[in-house]
């Protein structure tokens, strides 16, 4: 269980008194995701997506560094999970893999996550990440360990 948690009380990780748009955007995208620019699009129950601007995220060569692809994916299927897992539960990543087929040098990549599995214990998400001119750069995977949040204090 991770021992930094948003500013968010976890008590209200399931709430669903706003759409899936605003709880997203209330919980933060963490100091990592905020720092490389990360920003949301769209988020309903069928898949979410976000983008991240290329500048400021490279490798010395220029190309889109591929662990960003690998934040901007996480960052996608955890808090997509999350919104599955409901109230009193919590998903945290357990296994991340991506693939990169395309290299990006400008611009923005997009994240369009999708699920593969929405179990009750584990949820899996597929994320198709494409550059502007809608290539795909990378798919990543996540698998989502689901938990019963702690009680509270």
């Amino acid at each position: 269980m991770p021992r930094d948690l948003p500013s968010v009380p976890l008590a209200s990780w399931g709430d669903r008194s706003v759409g899936p748009l605003e709880w997203a955007r209330a919980r933060g995208n963490g100091a990592l995701a905020d720092t490389m620019g990360f920003e949301w699009l769209e988020f309903t129950d069928e898949q979410c997506s976000a983008r991240m601007p290329v500048a400021g995220n490279t490798q010395p060569v220029g190309l889109f560094h591929g662990g960003a692809y690998v934040v901007l994916g996480e960052s996608l299927g955890s808090m997509h999970a999350n919104w599955h897992a409901g109230p009193g539960r919590l998903a945290v990543g357990v296994d991340i893999n991506a693939t990169h087929t395309r290299s990006a040098t400008s611009g923005y990549v997009t994240g369009v996550c999708t699920p593969i599995h929405l179990g009750r214990t584990l949820m899996v998400h597929e994320i198709e990440v494409t550059d502007d001119a809608g290539h795909r750069c990378s798919t990543v995977r996540i698998t989502n360990l689901v938990t019963d949040l702690p009680p509270q204090d």
